[in-house]
């Protein structure tokens, strides 16, 4: 049986996971406490999603991360549904931002997002070594996409 739950305390114990999602953990701490923490468990833990509250109805998926062997059966679209039902009520839309990906830009597409901006130099700018993605490619933009819910 699937369940998403809200972790509160103790979020660190999740930092392996939230690291296949962003790599570098003093990223990860500049919005880890402050967001909320789901969990989705599937006769064990399959899948984290943080959600950030960036004021006046926008929301923000911080980090979304999937267990390599859980990757491509579905888990990361049920979180994005599932974070985006829980918020509905106070929230007009979602953001999320990621790098130059042949895997998770038609992902985010697939699951209602649309691309909005782009902020230039933002991983070669806020990182202390390079990302690539899946193709060997180096990131140097971050792509942003949005996805409205009322």
């Amino acid at each position: 049986m699937m369940e998403i739950k809200i972790v509160k305390d103790d979020k660190k114990r999740y930092l392996d996971l939230l690291l296949l999602a962003d790599e570098q953990e003093d990223m990860i701490d500049r919005y880890l406490e402050r967001g909320e923490l789901f969990v989705l468990d599937e006769n064990g833990i399959k899948a984290v999603c943080v959600v950030t509250d960036n004021g006046e109805g926008v929301y923000e998926i911080k980090n979304l991360a999937v267990v390599p062997a859980s990757q491509r059966l579905g888990y990361g679209k049920k979180m994005v549904e599932y974070v985006c039902n829980y918020f509905r009520s106070g929230c007009r839309k979602m953001l999320v931002g990621t790098g130059e990906s042949p895997v998770t830009v038609p992902f985010y597409l697939s699951c209602g997002f649309k691309r909005v901006y782009r902020v230039k130099n933002f991983f070669t700018d806020n990182y202390n070594h390079p990302i690539f993605n899946e193709k060997g490619e180096q990131l140097k933009d971050m792509l942003y996409f949005e996805k409205w819910l009322r």
